[in-house]
């Protein structure tokens, strides 16, 4: 179609108190959101006891407990610190993340990662869809309720249709709801820990043997993936409603700090627990919420399993809407409640297949993390280097214009994105049990004298670090004439001419 402006949404973004904004340009109107404000929907996100099986996770890479102490929170942090970094481009564009992320690969290119960015999300949605399903229907047989199959097919149902009517609804009363299990999953998680600190046995823990350090990368590069570099690339869609004058470093604080809290603390206890108990660490491997609500008294199970299925369906509602938004702007015209219900039904399926067919959660769970992580972290090394080089908002209309500054495919980062996953996963291996289809990488392990895929560095996984790393490098050399050029052109609904733009 031809305008000369880009989507935009007006005051009218709710019918009905549902959200009706799709991938347009907020309003300013609209922009009324600050910064502390981010800190409840990442909060609430991420603060799921399902965090404590982390410390089962990444005490299987056979690390001490102070070495995995150090990986989890240095991996914590330094996740959601690039989240909230990229998290600018939402105030800068007052976009989703994937329509912010043209600016640095073209309106078109930008389908490419965009289609890893969608497959990232419905992924991570489905594992927390997988883990309240078998959380429940755990919990009900230690209640001596129903359970088996009937349960679980029941469970997965409305897992699937809560995750859904909460994603269509949208970003108002998402926030809104975030304020509430803020609180509640906050206190009932406190009593969890309160009452499990007798199952920690000191002794047991603190001669846990230290592993080779490349190890300890390993651990914190999976920590990574499954924490910040999981949502960094929805970390925008959130700060799309900051006003303008919102401060950045702000933004990166609140990001940081929200989403790093809660994940901190229960992967720390994850580790004192799984750390005492041998049998508890391979049970989480099996179930990993479920497995934890075991060393509970009979009377608390109850309020953990809901406090719990409301804790994984926080996050997963998070990552439907945004899932959703990711559709659209891969240049899918429907109405944004419909592409939430769509990835709601993707989310079903997958549900169904690990829970009736996978031999175990963790396999097809770390499977996942170490094969999509790779393009994910590459393009979130480029997307952050595209905006520490940018001084500038981003021009609302050559966003949805192939025509515009941002052209419609940007070959430097096209190239560096390619190039930067090819080289990450020959360095990450997957031969997890059950996923032997997806046993293909780690060819550069040999060739690098990195002692191949039985060797030392094979489980450090350093192919995500790798990407990260080379992705911002590749950028910063390659892009900054590129991005200063961009900026020093006027705006382009300054020109007054009729422009045409691409959804």
């Amino acid at each position: 179609m031809s305008q000369s402006a880009p989507p935009h949404q007006d005051a009218a973004s709710t019918s009905r108190g549902i959200e009706t904004a799709g991938i347009e340009i907020i309003g300013e109107d609209q922009r009324t959101a600050r910064p502390r404000d981010l800190f409840l929907p990442w909060f609430a996100a991420n603060i799921s006891v399902f965090g404590m099986s982390y410390g089962a996770f990444i005490l299987g890479f056979g690390v001490s407990f102070r070495q995995a102490v150090v990986a989890a929170v240095v991996g914590v942090i330094v996740s959601f610190l690039l989240c909230g970094i990229v998290a600018i481009a939402g105030k800068r564009g007052s976009a989703p993340t994937m329509v912010a992320s043209r600016a640095a690969f073209g309106v078109q290119g930008n389908k490419v990662p965009g289609i890893v960015s969608w497959v990232t999300s419905i992924g991570w949605e489905t594992s927390l869809a997988i883990t309240a399903v078998l959380a429940t229907a755990t919990i009900f047989q230690r209640l001596g309720w129903s359970s088996g199959t009937t349960v679980k097919v029941i469970a997965a149902i409305v897992v699937a249709v809560l995750i859904v009517l909460g994603a269509v609804a949208g970003y108002h009363i998402i926030m809104r709801m975030q304020t509430v299990l803020t609180w509640v999953t906050g206190i009932v998680t406190v009593i969890y820990v309160t009452m499990t600190i007798p199952h920690i046995d000191w002794g047991v823990v603190t001669h846990l043997p230290d592993g080779p350090w490349q190890a300890g990368i390993g651990a914190m590069t999976m920590v990574m993936t499954g924490m910040g570099l999981g949502w960094i690339n929805i970390a925008a869609d959130w700060s799309r409603y900051q006003s303008r004058d919102a401060s950045g470093s702000s933004i990166v604080l609140w990001n940081t700090v929200g989403g790093s809290l809660g994940p901190v603390v229960l992967i720390t206890m994850g580790l004192l627990l799984a750390g005492s108990s041998q049998d508890l660490s391979e049970a989480i491997a099996l179930d990993p919420v479920g497995a934890l609500a075991t060393i509970l008294p009979t009377w608390f199970l109850a309020p953990f399993l809901l406090v719990a299925v409301l804790s994984l369906l926080s996050g997963a509602i998070n990552g439907i809407y945004s899932s959703g938004l990711t559709l659209l702007s891969l240049g899918i015209r429907i109405p944004r409640p419909a592409a939430s219900l769509i990835d709601g039904t993707i989310l079903t399926i997958g549900t169904i297949y690990v829970v009736f067919l996978s031999p175990n959660f963790i396999s097809p769970f770390q499977s996942f993390l170490v094969t999509l992580g790779v393009p994910l972290a590459a393009w979130a090394g480029i997307m952050i280097a595209d905006i520490t080089l940018r001084q500038k908002p981003y021009d609302d209309t050559d966003l949805f214009r192939s025509a515009g500054r941002y052209r419609a495919v940007d070959p430097v980062s096209m190239v560096s994105f390619l190039v930067c996953v090819a080289i990450g996963w020959g360095l990450v291996i997957n031969q997890y049990e059950g996923v032997s289809w997806n046993d293909w990488q780690g060819y550069l392990l040999g060739p690098l004298g990195l002692g191949g895929r039985q060797g030392p560095w094979a489980y450090a996984n350093i192919g995500v670090i790798a990407a990260l790393v080379l992705g911002f490098l590749l950028t910063v050399i390659g892009r900054r004439g590129i991005v200063r050029r961009q900026e020093a052109m006027a705006p382009s609904t300054a020109v007054g001419a009729s422009v045409a733009t691409d959804r």
